[in-house]
């Protein structure tokens, strides 16, 4: 479980395909503190930690997460947004983020607003139900409040320093995002039996 709030801006170091594809990415973190087995959410997506060395460590990406997922398009130097899992008594900073990636979305604008940015995304026809003004939406494992929402397009707003922390203050029209929708959004629709 994580909260989608970015603790460090790693790079990927280097992509081995395969049957699956190794990534391995370079980081500020401890790796020394980090176990293999571990979970990290990369760019949202929650990954398992397979070796590791300092100032870096390696993730399996299967067939399922690339296909739902940016990972696929990443290169040596992609930068990736990354967050350890939330242990019992931390801070719950921004929203319960699964690392569940549902899918990716696509800037359809991006305009300053004031000191912010203001970025207009549109989402799969399948996920587009699922995300409500006011409501939370992890975008490239980034907790934010969504501003708007207008059929399948959404409008989120980024402060001086998320665009600083994070991988989402680089964006352009037309490139995508991993999605995941609210955790509570999915259940009240599986309840509804809308899902």
């Amino acid at each position: 479980m994580f909260t989608g709030i970015i603790t460090d801006l790693g790079r990927v170091k280097c992509v081995v395909p395969g049957g699956d594809r190794r990534l391995e990415i370079a980081t500020a973190y401890d790796t020394g503190s980090v176990a293999v087995g571990a979970s990290i959410a990369c760019s949202g997506a929650c990954l398992t930690v397979v070796d590791k060395g300092p100032g870096w460590f390696a993730v399996t990406v299967s067939a399922e997460t690339l296909s739902r997922t940016t990972l696929g398009r990443w290169t040596e130097g992609t930068p990736v947004n990354l967050e350890r899992p939330v242990k019992a008594g931390d801070e719950l900073g921004g929203h319960l983020v699964l690392g569940h990636v549902d899918g990716t979305a696509h800037v359809a604008a991006v305009a300053p607003e004031g000191d912010s940015l203001r970025i207009e995304f549109e989402a799969p026809p399948d996920l587009a139900p699922y995300i409500a003004a006011k409501g939370s939406v992890t975008l490239d494992g980034v907790s934010l409040t969504v501003n708007t929402v207008a059929g399948r397009r959404f409008r989120v707003n980024l402060i001086p320093h998320t665009r600083r922390v994070t991988t989402l203050g680089g964006l352009r029209a037309g490139d995508g995002v991993n999605l995941e929708i609210d955790a509570v959004a999915r259940y009240v629709a599986r309840l509804l039996g809308k899902e």
